[in-house]
């Protein structure tokens, strides 16, 4: 696939039209990009731990195309609001809820990548009458592997005590099976993020996800898959660094009627790494289309 020369952010917005801005989510000034109209179904996007809503950047042109698309910084991410107490699943679906209810939604797709999965996961269990279709992206909260929980900690947290370019680039390109899909503007887009006041201590709020203790009561367990009653995609890649397909295709096995997909040659970050394929696929399942027909 074809790359510019210099890619960039600005390159991936060009196509589209779309807005950032913050609004109040019942008390959490929450930050999002968002493409397409209202009236059009609601689909809101959620990143994985240490992310932004520019996860969706190479996204929003084709997605709002058919559906009221937010891609939003999570609580205690991005440019969102970061109270200071440790981040559980529990609060990540909180702020969900309030933003739905702040936009005036009973339901909405929910599609979400790593820890964003974790969330759209639980959401669709817990509350199965908010939500219409779930893509569990690279999903996590499946399991505890202490190896990859560490490696998670060890990135995210030196890259937030030193937001110098190594450490985030470091950072990003674990996200990648080809470190050069970690674009320098991706990068720098991170960077400005980890470098604000207080994201140190907002990190380490995030991070207690990798406590072994709280990671053991927020797990998503098969008895938790199988009260999932949307139309779920779980849609996993080849070379994801935090579990191979046989987890993914486990997950799938545990929630009713799941369907699953697996993409080549990328990591964690298949959106970005193979954005035709993946907005292919995407779009197709959330218009209820078989997942091979033609993007039209």
């Amino acid at each position: 696939m074809s790359r510019p020369e210099h890619p960039s952010l600005w390159q991936d917005l060009r196509a589209t039209s779309f807005a950032q801005g913050w609004f109040d989510a019942r008390g959490l000034r929450t930050r999002y990009l968002r493409s397409g109209e209202r009236g059009l179904p609601p689909l809101i996007l959620l990143h994985g731990i240490g992310g932004h809503a520019e996860a969706y950047a190479r996204n929003l042109a084709s997605h709002g195309r058919f559906f009221d698309t937010w891609s939003i910084d999570m609580i205690g991410h991005g440019w969102s609001d970061k109270p200071d107490h440790p981040y559980e699943i529990r609060h990540y679906v909180d702020h969900l809820l309030r933003l739905m209810d702040a936009q005036g939604w009973e339901r909405a797709h929910v599609s979400g990548e790593s820890l964003g999965g974790w969330v759209a996961s639980r959401l669709a269990a817990d509350h199965p009458d908010r939500v219409d279709r779930v893509v569990l992206n690279t999903a996590g909260g499946s399991r505890a592997d202490p190896a990859v929980m560490a490696r998670i900690r060890s990135l995210s947290t030196r890259a937030a005590e030193d937001p110098s370019w190594d450490f985030i680039r470091a950072r990003v390109e674990w996200l990648m099976k080809d470190p050069a899909d970690a674009t320098p503007d991706l990068v720098a887009c991170r960077q400005a993020i980890y470098s604000q006041p207080g994201f140190v201590r907002a990190m380490a709020n995030a991070m207690v996800l990798q406590d072994m203790d709280v990671r053991t009561r927020n797990l998503m367990r098969p008895e938790d898959y199988a009260r999932i009653r949307a139309a779920t995609l779980v849609l996993w890649t080849s070379d994801d660094p935090t579990a191979d397909v046989t987890e993914g295709r486990r997950i799938a096995e545990s929630i009713p009627g799941a369907a699953f997909v697996v993409m080549e040659g990328c990591g964690h970050w298949p959106q970005w790494e193979d954005t035709p394929t993946f907005d292919r696929l995407h779009l197709n399942f959330l218009r209820g289309l078989p997942l091979d027909a033609p993007l039209a």
